[in-house]
């Protein structure tokens, strides 16, 4: 086994992407593209296999999300027990297993399980990249890391649905099949490159059960105060496709809420892997808040040229805008985190984290009330109040000492 440890102590300049790393940005890269591959196509799946209406998909689709966010708890509480190669290489596994008894099974019930797996492993892994790099690379060049993370998963995210489009057309269930060899591929890559990291002088693997690593989290008041406002941050970013659509359908013609949102969501994919990395290496521990903040700042103006946009270029635009809120926020959030927790926490503070989720999953359900309830324009206004509740909840853990 190659003994990393004296890389940890020289990472200047390309240091910083040891073998160890690399790997680890692979697994997120190639994982990714697996997952997007064939989630994408969930909707037209469950509708054409299974005969379910838009709002039971909707249920089914939003559960899933919710119940492995909440299962992802978990799972970081296993990435601090074991090592990041075992938790790696099983996740992995157990990932390319559910993809292929999705692609098997004609019954609802399975396939819905199935599902649950395929997101909950996918979470897994991720936490146990974020722990990894959290390890592996020092605090000053972590944002630059979790920033080139962040990329190369909006880079899976674009290449994956391509993929999943050429499989698709040659059989509705062929993306799953896919997905599952490409985790097969990733688990004998890395079964074979992988490497067992150790760990720092004095951590231990912790020795308390998860009831109390439970009563823990919910005392800490920073985690606590992050991982509210990541919620309802989420809610805005997480899926703003789904209730930009629904606002265009309200107040337009279902042909150009189709262009629109192409143009949005290729505006997005575009200025997330030109700028990621660019804006995410000028992030560091000492201009976290700063940065945060003007993130969120980000967001409230994008969302207003969103509310008051009339042609395709307002619409760009502003997205521009929406989305270097993003790239500012992702890895702000992941070295905030990084930062409260305790070295030999750090996988079970990510999976808390994982529940930003949540919010993902509420945003079209609470933009679908505003909608039915308010003008249209309302919804906006209703996001940039969770921006602003977010801030807040962001303030009041970054102000308290650890």
């Amino acid at each position: 086994m190659k003994d990393v440890s004296g890389e940890l102590a020289v990472q200047g300049g390309l240091k910083v992407y040891s073998r160890p790393v690399v790997l680890l940005l692979s697994a997120t890269f190639i994982l990714t593209v697996a997952r997007a591959l064939a989630l994408p196509y969930l909707v037209v799946y469950f509708s054409q296999a299974f005969g379910l209406g838009v709002t039971d998909i909707g249920l089914v689709v939003g559960g899933a999300l919710i119940v492995s966010s909440v299962l992802g708890v978990y799972g970081g509480f296993l990435v601090d027990r074991f090592s990041n190669y075992r938790i790696l290489l099983g996740a992995a596994t157990l990932f390319a297993l559910a993809f292929a008894v999705a692609y098997q099974v004609a019954s609802l019930v399975p396939f819905i399980i199935a599902i649950v797996v395929v997101n909950l492993s996918y979470a897994v892994i991720d936490i146990a990249v974020k722990s990894g790099i959290g390890f592996l690379v020092t605090a000053d060049k972590r944002a630059s890391v979790f920033s080139m993370k962040y990329t190369l998963t909006n880079v899976g995210y674009a290449i994956g649905p391509f993929l999943g489009v050429l499989c698709a057309k040659i059989s509705p269930g062929l993306p799953f099949a896919v997905s599952a060899l490409i985790g097969v591929a990733f688990v004998v890559l890395y079964s074979g490159m992988g490497e067992r990291l150790p760990r720092g002088e004095g951590v231990a693997r912790p020795n308390n059960d998860f009831a109390r690593v439970l009563v823990h989290l919910v005392r800490n008041y920073r985690l606590v105060c992050f991982t509210i406002g990541g919620i309802l941050s989420a809610i805005v970013f997480g899926q703003f496709t789904a209730y930009l659509s629904q606002y265009l359908i309200v107040t337009s013609t279902a042909e150009n809420t189709y262009n629109i949102i192409n143009y949005l969501v290729t505006t997005n994919a575009c200025v997330v892997i030109g700028l990621q990395y660019l804006v995410g290496s000028r992030i560091n521990q000492g201009n976290l808040f700063r940065m945060l903040m003007l993130g969120m700042l980000f967001f409230v103006v994008g969302l207003m040229g969103f509310c008051y946009a009339q042609t395709p270029v307002v619409w760009v635009l502003a997205m521009i805008v929406f989305t270097v809120g993003e790239i500012i926020i992702i890895p702000v959030e992941y070295l905030f985190i990084d930062y409260i927790a305790p070295e030999d926490m750090r996988g079970v503070y990510y999976g808390a984290q994982n529940l930003s989720n949540l919010g993902a999953a509420l945003g079209p359900v609470l933009c679908g009330v505003a909608l039915s309830l308010y003008a249209p324009q309302a919804v906006f206004y209703m996001l940039s109040m969770c921006v602003v509740v977010a801030s807040l909840f962001y303030f009041l853990g970054s102000r308290r000492e650890r």
